[in-house]
């Protein structure tokens, strides 16, 4: 039982034991302060919501360890977090007391991070941070957490934000100028909507050409730099099995043809046979595609050896340069081109591609691996309409003949990325 007792100094002294049975105590200006305190502290204790008064004493940098240990997030989650704590939170919060830490501050913190970083970022920040704070209250530091009721920044929509594309640029203007090595690749990202991970997951074993179906089992990730292979998807719902369309099937029937070294690892693999890193690929593979397709800047052609790269800059200002050939200027409008189509904009257009063709919107979110619908329905609303929802037939229009044939140099947009 709490009791108090006068010091010599005057002050009033508040003494108990904590639920282990250790002695406490803490000194008052006042006997009424006191008498709240002991009040409200044997309150605490009969609902077994006691906090040591002192535990918020400890400072942030010195409380992160706990965290940490108690954690339990994929690789890349974790190494995302880990930036984010040591980029933007620990610098402000470190050497701070928990106790120290209120609902002002971080409202504040979060005002400042918001006329620095753009509002994803800042969201990133405050989830990190609450969560840090949320397991000092569930080990009894803090009474309550002092992120709650922050207010965030809105995430800015950007018309590069889940761009699309048609099924017939996908497959008449963009399909043809990807290199053949990689070619496949594309033609099984936007013809199932699987991710980047998923598709450079896929094994002989996951794909059944006879039926038609890839089954996505295991995924690839990338993580500073390197990559592994991780033997399960990204979610319980990620498991599933995905139609495969004719061409795409054609593509990989010629792709497992081609190389050997496919039907015994990964599918889809650099020159080198190791693992595709998403950066290297985007830059060699992705992005002069994009600008040989006309779906980024333009390249002209002035005379028998002249050549013109034209592009928008990040400002929007036009810019053009000349070159002696045409693959330096496809590069160089792909390296310095604004914006443009993102790998993973082919799953948004494979799933804008369903709604629209009245795919029901649960069966959607199985096709692309959503565990809730209300993920498909928030991203995917694009388009409503009532059809035949039979996924099969999604490509039935669209029969083009794809030159299997490498081009000429086709097979050095990767060359020397071996993972």
């Amino acid at each position: 039982m709490a009791h108090l007792k006068k010091t010599a100094a005057g002050t009033w002294q508040a003494n108990w034991r904590d639920p282990a049975g250790r002695k406490r105590a803490k000194n008052f200006q006042r006997k009424r302060d006191a008498e709240r305190f002991v009040s409200e502290l044997e309150a605490t204790k009969n609902r077994g919501l006691y906090i040591d008064p002192h535990a918020g004493r400890i400072r942030f940098a010195d409380y992160l360890p706990r965290w940490v240990v108690g954690r339990n997030h994929e690789t890349n989650t974790t190494f995302r977090d880990q930036s984010v704590m040591r980029n933007h939170i620990v610098p402000r919060w470190g050497q701070v007391s928990l106790a120290k830490i209120d609902h002002t501050s971080v409202q504040a913190w979060v005002a400042d991070l918001s006329s620095r970083l753009s509002p994803a970022t800042v969201r990133e920040c405050y989830r990190v941070f609450s969560s840090v704070m949320r397991s000092a209250v569930r080990d009894r530091i803090l009474g309550f957490n002092p992120c709650e009721g922050v207010r965030l920044p809105p995430r800015r929509r950007k018309d590069s934000d889940e761009r699309t594309i048609t099924r017939d640029t996908f497959v008449r203007q963009l399909l043809p100028v990807i290199p053949n090595r990689y070619r496949g690749l594309v033609a099984v990202a936007g013809g199932t909507g699987l991710r980047w991970g998923e598709v450079l997951g896929l094994r002989i074993d996951t794909i059944d050409l006879n039926t038609g179906l890839v089954h996505v089992r295991r995924v690839v990730i990338e993580v500073n730099g390197k990559v592994t292979s991780k033997p399960y998807p990204k979610s319980k719902a990620g498991r599933r099995s995905v139609p495969l369309p004719g061409f795409a099937g054609r593509l990989l029937r010629d792709r497992l043809r081609r190389y050997p070294s496919a039907r015994t690892g990964e599918v889809f693999t650099n020159q080198a046979g190791g693992p595709l890193r998403r950066s290297t690929w985007r830059r060699r593979v992705w992005r002069p595609a994009l600008v040989r397709a006309g779906l980024l800047g333009k390249v002209v052609q002035e005379g028998p050896k002249d050549y013109r790269g034209i592009w928008n800059d990040e400002a929007g200002a036009d810019q053009s340069a000349a070159f002696r050939t045409e693959p330096e200027a496809v590069n160089e409008v792909a390296r310095n081109a604004a914006g443009g189509l993102r790998f993973h904009d082919l799953r948004h257009s494979y799933a804008t591609w369903l709604v629209y063709d009245g795919v029901p919107i649960n069966d959607a979110q199985r096709l692309l691996g959503h565990e809730r619908p209300s993920t498909t329905l928030d991203l995917y609303t694009h388009y409503q309409r009532e059809l035949d929802p039979r996924v099969g037939e999604l490509f039935a229009d669209f029969s083009p003949t794809l030159d299997l044939d490498d081009e000429p140099g086709d097979d050095d947009g990767a060359a020397g990325d071996a993972g």
